[in-house]
């Protein structure tokens, strides 16, 4: 993540001040979000490492949610900084229709800036991407998945801008639409990234597939007869798991309390990245 900030920071000064003096709204548009990605990315690396702390007495479960809670405070400033860069955008649309003119037109140097941008980016997003898949970390892979929508929208600039050196004065405008078009992708990956973190806040279950996985490991214990009920959420990044198992009526309490250890044991060696299981025993 320290990485991307870095990268970002150099970024997002060429960017801009590229933008500005070669006159490409796309590509200052650009400049801006790769600006927010510093601030996402810092408020991100901030509440991982809070979200490491360990269970204390204030807080037994962890401190995990501040991951989700920074999630959300930067998708928020995505989305409102999208639909501004959107407003400007149109205005300047509406200007250059009306007066179109050589001098609105962008400088062939922005494409270079461009070039590197689409090509850092997708290094950055391929290397975090498997990075965060390899320690199990949400945070980190849509940290990722920002650096492939910053490409993205590197992309969509970079078309604005040939199709307006192509077209000359009377394609001015689609360096506007282009970045038009990029405040489109930033508003919609700060809404998909608003609803991920929101779910990880409001104890949304997971998937069905992974859902089964768990139940599917629990019932292999000697002694299980049926799941009753299982509740899993997300908390920073690992999982708490509530379980209700059956077990044969005649079982002693002692009997009864060795089966939820061992699922209990059996879940949290698993893959499944499982910190925490509470395991309720019910006769059959």
């Amino acid at each position: 993540m320290l990485a991307g900030i870095a990268a970002n920071v150099v970024l997002a000064l060429a960017k801009i001040l590229g933008g500005i003096l070669g006159r490409s709204q796309a590509l200052i548009a650009d400049g801006i979000e790769s600006s927010l990605d510093i601030l996402s990315s810092a408020m991100m690396w901030g509440a991982i490492k809070y979200a490491e702390r360990p269970p204390d007495s204030d807080h037994p479960y962890g401190h995990g949610k501040m991951e989700s809670l920074a999630a959300v405070a930067g998708s928020l400033i995505l989305i409102l900084a999208g639909l501004s860069l959107g407003i400007h955008s149109v205005g300047e649309i509406i200007r250059l229709l009306r007066d179109p003119g050589a001098d609105n037109v962008p400088a062939l140097f922005t494409l270079a800036i461009l070039a590197v941008t689409i090509l850092t980016k997708e290094v950055l997003f391929r290397w975090l991407d498997h990075h965060g898949k390899r320690i199990g970390s949400m945070a980190v892979q849509v940290d990722a998945l920002h650096h492939r929508s910053d490409a993205l929208t590197s992309l969509a600039a970079g078309i604005g801008i040939s199709a307006a050196l192509i077209g000359g004065p009377a394609w001015a405008a689609a360096d506007d639409w282009a970045a038009l078009f990029s405040c489109g992708l930033i508003v919609f990956n700060g809404f998909q990234m608003l609803r991920g973190s929101m779910g990880d806040i409001l104890d949304e279950q997971i998937s069905p597939e992974k859902m089964e996985e768990i139940l599917a490991a629990a019932r292999e214990v000697p002694g299980v007869s049926s799941i009753e009920k299982c509740r899993v959420r997300k908390s920073g990044f690992v999982f708490l798991a509530d379980l209700h198992v059956r077990v044969p009526g005649a079982n002693t309490v002692s009997a009864g309390h060795l089966i939820a250890h061992q699922v209990k044991d059996r879940l949290r060696a698993s893959e499944f990245q499982l910190s925490d299981v509470t395991v309720h025993i019910e006769p059959e």
